[in-house]
């Protein structure tokens, strides 16, 4: 499946506002995208508009689901919430964090506040966040262009280390793409496999290998166990309840907020959260592997879109191509660009790129309904083996990318890019 590349910068602290910064922890970190555009552009699968202001976005890292650092005033056990958010920093590069005594949540100081770095994203979720695969530095592709994400290229990813050293649990929605959720799936499963001691499995309960026995909040906060179920567990006992007597008619009581809608892999049926979770007196039992169901995002409310709004201005389409004109190549090739817009567009800052590097400036303008024939010349050679062609605004946010293979070219015939 394709994802959206967007390049930025991982932030942790804010010089100007040392106690109020980012709260970083194993599975979400600040970011703020070079082109804050492409963020709004983005699939909103609950209907939610991303949370994005000048200082960035939160990345809710995909196909995972650490302990808890800090929960509507609760935590899980320190131990393992603690080192899955000090690895998430170690893999994006930051070095010497040290966080606030009084606000341990808050980075007091490090090496660096902040440190370039991209992420892979399909959508935005339910909180405003981005969800994405977080990888540090930078990526040599255009700002915005799809990139298709197989297991290898999603095993580079900060998200799939935590799951792999078994410092995270799965948590697989419908977001994820099916390749990619059985690739991540053997993955967690070989990590709880080794149960390495520096990893969340040789201490976790309230799974398929046993129940947890929990007295209370406090008796919780200090247990390892599927992080999901630990946050429908702290409101329950926030109304008062003083057993699980009542947990199971509590979770059917909302099906949108508690009682999740999930697919069960096994049973190939559609079932609810309440559907692998048993409890009684004082236990509390995930019954199935985290990584057996997939998770339905929270529906949108009605009315709320779900897609990006349309965006007018620079509504730009790569139409045609001509690379092998009859005769000689250089300075007969073209590319034809469609304005869909009524309106005309300014192509100054615009550029056109291809993927041997090549870059053409573009200049001029095109009327709204028409189309402009581009001559690449020398700064652009399209590859008659084959190419990809990638559109850019002034703001290096890209408007349209298409490929073509070599069996398409065809002397002085021209490729349509059908739409």
């Amino acid at each position: 499946m394709s994802y959206t590349l967007l390049r930025g910068t991982f932030v942790i602290r804010y010089p100007d506002l040392p106690r109020r910064g980012p709260e970083p922890d194993g599975d979400t970190v600040k970011f703020r995208p070079d082109n804050p555009a492409l963020v709004e552009r983005l699939a909103r699968h609950s209907g939610r508009p991303p949370g994005i202001n000048r200082r960035g976005v939160s990345v809710r890292l995909e196909a995972i689901d650490a302990l808890e650092t800090h929960f509507a005033e609760t935590h899980q056990e320190p131990a393992g919430a603690l080192a899955a958010r000090d690895e998430l920093l170690r893999l994006l590069g930051f070095t010497n964090v040290t966080f606030w005594d009084d606000l341990p949540n808050t980075v007091r100081s490090a090496d660096q506040d902040e440190l370039r770095g991209h992420v892979l994203s399909n959508g935005i979720d339910a909180n405003g966040r981005l969800i994405a695969f977080a990888y540090a530095g930078d990526h040599p592709g255009p700002d915005g262009s799809a990139v298709f994400l197989d297991g290898p290229l999603a095993d580079g990813s900060v998200n799939a280390a935590l799951l792999s050293a078994g410092l995270v649990y799965p948590a697989f929605y419908a977001t994820l793409p099916a390749e990619l959720r059985t690739h991540l799936a053997e993955v967690s499963a070989q990590a709880r496999r080794k149960a390495l001691p520096s990893g969340i499995w040789p201490r976790s309960t309230g799974d398929p290998n046993g129940p947890a026995t929990i007295a209370g909040l406090t008796a919780a906060e200090q247990l390892v166990m599927w992080p999901k179920l630990f946050r429908r567990i702290v409101p329950y006992l926030a109304e008062g309840f003083t057993d699980f007597s009542h947990f199971d008619a509590w979770l059917r009581a909302d099906p949108v907020h508690r009682d999740d809608q999930l697919f069960l892999l096994d049973k190939l049926e559609r079932g609810n959260l309440h559907d692998v979770v048993r409890a009684s007196g004082q236990q509390v039992q995930l019954t199935v592997w985290p990584e057996r169901f997939v998770i339905d995002p929270d529906p949108a409310p009605p009315g709320a879109p779900v897609r990006p709004p349309l965006i007018a201005a620079g509504d730009l389409l790569i139409v045609a191509a001509l690379p092998d004109p009859a005769g000689a190549d250089r300075g007969a090739e073209s590319v034809t660009l469609l304005n869909l817009t009524p309106d005309a567009v300014d192509l100054s800052g615009w550029s056109l790129s291809d993927t041997g590097g090549g870059r053409l400036a573009l200049s001029g303008s095109i009327a709204g309904g028409a189309t402009l024939r581009v001559t690449p010349g020398a700064a652009l050679r399209l590859g008659n083996q084959g190419d990809g062609l990638v559109l850019v605004d002034e703001a290096g946010t890209t408007i349209d990318q298409v490929t073509y293979k070599a069996d398409q070219v065809r002397a002085g015939r021209t490729i349509c890019f059908g739409r």
